[in-house]
């Protein structure tokens, strides 16, 4: 009866043991695939969501004050060269165009220091065809409070230079008047400039436009220093920059050519 009680107690002993073994493996291999099944997740996500990539934008080169007074004077204007200077000869019986400007391009006596750093332009949209002469422009660099204007010298057969401001937004007359400081031989002087000149200003700037695709902002009648007249056409381009045209006023060729980096 006592061995019977004995061998009942190893058994069980045994069984408890076997149990306990097989319980632990089981634990086990669980653990196992859960750490294997979260580590395949882990693996999936990681493909399908990529890392950040982190991108520094190059640094964007910036205008110069001369091509940032250019822009926002043409970016104001909507009345062409062409336009302005059919308008300025229509206020003058028999006149002709000696100058056209549009005043706040480049103004000459209100040119600021260019600044040294010249980096090229971005892309900007290209200026439209509006034209502006050169010689008489008004003291601000800048459009005014009706916007840009364009002034034009309109001559008389005798030379005698009527001044004519146009509204270059509306295209309308501001002002039309004699210039009351002319002599005798600045008359005479401007006459015989014109007789000499048997190209049209809007032939000179198609010549230029022709060289160079742009918007025309001068247009003006000079001196070729003796060797005949000249019409002078300044172009602003896409890049804002401004070049100027020598364009001789008799065959339409162009003499000098210069673009200004400012």
């Amino acid at each position: 009866m006592n061995s019977a009680s004995s061998r009942s107690r190893t058994l069980k002993a045994v069984g408890a043991l076997s149990l306990a073994a097989a319980t632990a493996l089981l634990m086990t291999g669980c653990g196992q695939n859960s750490d294997s099944a979260t580590g395949a997740a882990t693996s999936e996500a990681a493909k399908v969501v990529p890392q950040k990539q982190t991108t520094t934008p190059s640094a964007t080169a910036k205008l110069t004050e001369d091509q940032q007074e250019r822009k926002k004077v043409l970016d104001a204007t909507k009345v062409t060269f062409d336009d302005a200077a059919t308008t300025a000869t229509g206020e003058v019986a028999g006149g002709k165009l000696v100058d056209l400007d549009l005043e706040g391009v480049d103004d000459e006596d209100n040119q600021s220091p260019s600044p040294t750093a010249t980096g090229s332009p971005t892309g900007s949209p290209s200026p439209t065809g509006s034209p502006s002469p050169s010689g008489s422009g008004s003291p601000s660099a800048s459009p005014g409070a009706d916007g840009p204007v364009w002034a034009a010298e309109v001559a008389e057969k005798d030379g005698t230079i009527h001044t004519v401001r146009i509204n270059a937004v509306d295209g309308k007359v501001i002002e039309a008047r004699v210039d009351a400081d002319q002599d005798a031989d600045d008359k005479k002087q401007t006459a015989d400039q014109l007789a000499q000149a048997t190209q049209t200003p809007q032939q000179a700037a198609k010549v230029a436009t022709d060289k160079k695709k742009g918007t025309v902002t001068s247009v003006s009648l000079e001196d070729n220093d003796g060797n005949g007249v000249i019409w002078q056409v300044d172009v602003v381009g896409s890049d804002w920059k401004k070049t100027t045209f020598d364009v001789d006023a008799k065959n339409d060729t162009i003499v000098r050519e210069e673009t200004d980096k400012d």
